[in-house]
């Protein structure tokens, strides 16, 4: 089978003779076919260099981004040791406070007063502070869903002492703890002579003896539960200072406050009289706790 070829004529200008050239069909294939790997060579390695240049576009972003988030992690590291440091002193000074106030807490076994090494909650020092380099996210998230559970379990607990503070301070308030009146006292609580009888019996309370029409304030917060006469008493005022203590005012001369008014410490409420079964002006005044008589004197810390 002949070899297929081409004639290439070059046609000078002017005289000169024209020239062929003979060039087989193969050599031209082979031609076309270098030229075409060449070009998929180029196309090739254009390709692979932009693929390059974008990875290391994307390298480099990654790379900043992980700087970013290092960084970004140690602050959350410092801040995870400072919030489980704080909450290390805040449950120390909370067990401090339950043993004072002699509160017990089941939950995180605590008992009455001071508390034993071994029934006390590990601290936040060696549950959270102790982070390392290599922390995970997932671990970093664990010790923050601790540190969350351990700040609601301090809330909760300085919620309950705020409770307990608050309800001494009302039972404080309610506590009659100051004189009603001014004057001397002529009979005091216990077993006495009857003035009238001249037999032993037992004396509830204190009988103040002061002018006729001296002030009777009362000693603590509280709500008139009674204003009235009562027998022997003449003119009487009961107050209810709550938690199952109240007072009673007798032989009155004047009562300035009705049943249902409510009292501060120190409010005027009556003055001192002689009414009812009495010697002479005086005040008598009674504590009753779940309506047993108590000494007064228990209660007044005033000279």
């Amino acid at each position: 089978m002949a070899k297929k070829s081409f004639t290439l004529m070059v046609i000078p200008d002017h005289d000169a003779p024209v020239k062929r050239y003979t060039i087989q069909r193969s050599f031209l294939m082979q031609v076309g076919m270098g030229l075409m790997l060449v070009v998929g060579l180029g196309a090739g390695a254009s390709i692979h260099y932009f693929q390059v240049a974008a990875d290391a576009s994307e390298n480099r972003i990654l790379r900043d981004e992980n700087l970013t988030l290092r960084s970004q992690l140690k602050s959350v590291r410092e801040r995870i040791e400072h919030i489980g440091s704080t909450l290390d002193r805040v449950e120390r000074f909370d067990q401090k406070l339950r043993a004072m106030t002699l509160l017990s807490d089941p939950q995180r076994n605590l008992a009455m007063g001071p508390t034993e090494p071994e029934a006390r909650v590990p601290t936040t020092d060696t549950q959270f502070t102790q982070l390392t380099t290599t922390e995970t996210p997932k671990l970093l998230m664990g010790r923050l869903d601790k540190l969350s559970a351990e700040a609601t379990r301090q809330e909760q607990s300085l919620q309950e002492l705020q409770a307990y503070f608050q309800d001494q301070k009302s039972l404080l308030a309610s506590t009659p703890s100051v004189w009603p009146a001014r004057g001397w006292v002529t009979s005091d609580f216990g077993q006495r002579v009857d003035p009238y009888t001249a037999d032993r019996v037992m004396h509830s309370g204190l009988d103040i003896a002061a002018p006729h029409g001296k002030e009777v304030y009362s000693p603590s917060d509280g709500t008139v539960v009674f204003a009235g006469l009562e027998g022997g008493y003449g003119n009487v005022i009961v107050v209810d200072h709550g938690y199952g203590i109240k007072t009673r005012y007798g032989h009155l001369a004047k009562m300035l406050v009705k049943a249902g008014d409510r009292v501060k410490r120190g409010a005027l409420i009556a003055a001192v009289g002689n009414t009812g079964r009495s010697t002479g002006p005086h005040l008598h005044y009674e504590v009753r706790v779940n309506g047993i008589p108590q000494n007064p004197r228990k209660f007044i810390l005033e000279e």
